[in-house]
């Protein structure tokens, strides 16, 4: 039977990179996220290559929609899940934050990335194999106008080292990767659109490139099953902490 690594938040940014860097090593992939479009035009390059590649448009935050998902994806070996999806909105101070992109964040990086780590574990335990979710420097530094988002990718971090302890025994490896700053859609979303002012986070100094993460997450699952790489904080040259960083 035909093993798989499924991503989400697969059509951009780290999830894109990280399909490529998969089947490029002849990996079969099932990719998810909202934007169908870019799955399939994806999916229909990475195909070129070999691997066996399925596609799934799904808004993670759908509980209802995602377990019908893992039901038609239970017959499936997956032994590798990429649980990439998740976002910050805004750079508010808390107190002047608007509370919908407060709950949007909840919603996405701790409740959606929980329910995806819960419905993948009995497909992972079938496989011995390993759970990836995508920290960040933000799970281990704060700063202002990212008390959210901080406090989300912290969750992430005390969540991955619970679940180690958890599954220990069960054969199941269990990796945070926590990037610094990555030059991705991200600053694009979390300023609603303003591609001028995104680029500006980046003036400076040279950011990780998607890529490089795709590289760490590679790293990690390819490391022999007797060893787990329990954390990879990966850092630009350029940043020294999360606001420490070259200016121009």
């Amino acid at each position: 039977m035909k093993a798989y690594t499924l991503i989400t938040g697969a059509s951009s940014g780290i999830g894109e990179a990280t399909a490529r860097r998969f089947a490029k090593e002849g990996r079969n992939l099932i990719l998810i996220a909202r934007r169908e479009e870019r799955l399939r035009k994806l999916a229909t390059e990475l195909k070129k290559s070999g691997s066996d590649v399925s596609v799934h448009a799904c808004d993670i935050t759908d509980h209802g929609a995602l377990e019908d998902l893992f039901r038609k994806l239970q017959d499936q070996q997956i032994d590798v899940v990429v649980n990439n999806a998740g976002l910050a909105l805004g750079t508010e101070s808390f107190d002047r934050y608007d509370f919908k992109d407060i709950q949007t964040m909840i919603d996405t990086n701790i409740t959606a990335f929980m329910k995806i780590a819960h419905l993948s574990l009995p497909l992972l335990k079938k496989t011995k194999g390993h759970l990836i979710n995508l920290g960040s420097i933000a799970g281990k530094e704060t700063y202002a106008g990212g008390t959210v988002y901080c406090a989300t990718k912290h969750f992430v971090h005390a969540f991955t080292g619970g679940l180690r302890k958890d599954l220990l025994g069960s054969g199941v490896r269990v990796t945070t990767i926590e990037p610094g700053r990555v030059e991705t859609e991200f600053s694009v979303v979390r300023l609603k659109g303003d591609a001028a002012k995104a680029k500006k986070v980046y003036e400076g100094y040279r950011p990780l490139l998607p890529a490089d993460i795709a590289d760490a997450i590679w790293y990690a699952v390819s490391r022999p099953s007797h060893v787990n790489i329990e954390e990879m904080l990966v850092m630009p040259t350029d940043q020294a902490g999360l606001n420490v960083k070259l200016s121009a």
